[in-house]
């Protein structure tokens, strides 16, 4: 004869980890009360609960509106690494949702997730270089963070940083230098973007150029090009076998030689060569960053003198398959041409 019998073991389906969420509009003011229970393995696992739930973008806007942004400030702040984590990882899963994005920064978390940055742990400051790069993708998260004074912060970091989180701090600068340079230029960052143009990772050699490209926007910055000598090696990143870096450093040395003194220092570091090899590239962002390049050469006496010889080479350019090629290269042409 048979015996009813109860496992020991919990259902497949539960998980001791996380907190037990209470029914409908309950489940996120309870996990915000637990977030602030003494008990550590309270606040564990209210924060995995949380987690899961914020996903959901009406979860997500429930938990700002409940007030667990207070909360989980307090949290980045805890001793224990686990809820550092699970915290930073919240703050990434929240900055996820147009709501997200706009409450950390009306309820000024960005000064408390910065401290963050120097966690001994890797996957907490991962977690807040990921937020802090999503962020920065609006206009208003990038002009936060500028306010919040972090930008210096973020190019110390390159100096230092794992590989993966060097290629966020260069995705979040990059949204940053696009609204203002003057932060990242007092803190010495073309010295630190030049170093890491040289980089073994294809990626953060395309995305220190593209930082480069915009800090070179206003005049201080094209000429701290000039004055680190940057210059020669983004010519030399013309021949990199990655065409987001040949494109990025194409583009850098467009905006560097519109001052007179880039281009006699691009003039010096053979660029012209260089350009023309990138004519034929199969990319066309490269080859419509090189003509850019050529029509700013060329507006150079010297430069024009030897692109003179390569008119010819242009003119089989006028039926490039890109309208935008095909429109710069007219533009470069004329210039070449033009007779004082």
């Amino acid at each position: 004869m048979s015996h009813p019998r109860v496992s020991a073991h919990l259902p497949p389906h539960v998980d001791p980890t996380r907190a037990p969420v209470a029914f409908g509009d309950g489940a996120v003011p309870k996990l915000r009360r637990e977030l602030a229970d003494p008990n550590l393995i309270t606040r564990q696992r209210a924060l995995m609960a949380l987690g899961d739930l914020v996903h959901d973008p009406e979860l997500a806007y429930t938990a700002v509106e409940v007030g667990c942004l207070d909360n989980l400030k307090h949290l980045l702040k805890d001793e224990d690494v686990t809820v550092r984590h699970k915290t930073s990882e919240i703050f990434y899963i929240l900055v996820t949702h147009s709501i997200g994005r706009f409450a950390i920064i009306k309820h000024e978390a960005i000064l408390p997730l910065s401290d963050l940055l120097n966690d001994p742990v890797d996957i907490c400051r991962k977690n807040v270089h990921m937020a802090i790069e999503m962020l920065s993708e609006i206009p208003a998260g990038a002009d936060a963070i500028l306010h919040a004074e972090l930008v210096p912060l973020l190019i110390m970091k390159l100096r230092t940083e794992l590989d993966e989180i060097q290629e966020l701090i260069l995705k979040s600068l990059h949204f940053c230098l696009l609204v203002d340079t003057k932060q990242a230029l007092d803190a010495e960052g073309v010295t630190v973007l030049k170093a890491k143009l040289t980089h073994s990772s294809e990626a953060i050699r395309s995305l220190a150029a593209q930082a480069l490209m915009d800090i070179s926007t206003p005049l201080e910055g094209k000429n701290k090009l000039c004055e680190e000598e940057v210059i020669p090696i983004l010519v030399e990143l013309l021949s990199d076998p990655n065409h987001k870096v040949r494109a990025a450093a194409a583009g850098t040395l467009m905006f560097a030689t519109v001052t007179t003194q880039g281009k006699y220092k691009a003039l010096e570091a053979d660029i012209i060569p260089a350009l023309l090899s990138l004519l034929n590239d199969p990319v066309s962002k490269v080859r419509l960053n090189a003509i850019k390049t050529i029509t700013t050469v060329s507006e150079g006496p010297e430069g024009r003198a030897v692109l003179l010889g390569y008119l010819p080479l242009l003119e089989g350019m006028t039926q490039d398959p890109s309208a935008a090629v095909q429109k710069a290269v007219k533009i470069a042409m004329d210039v070449i041409a033009w007779q004082p």
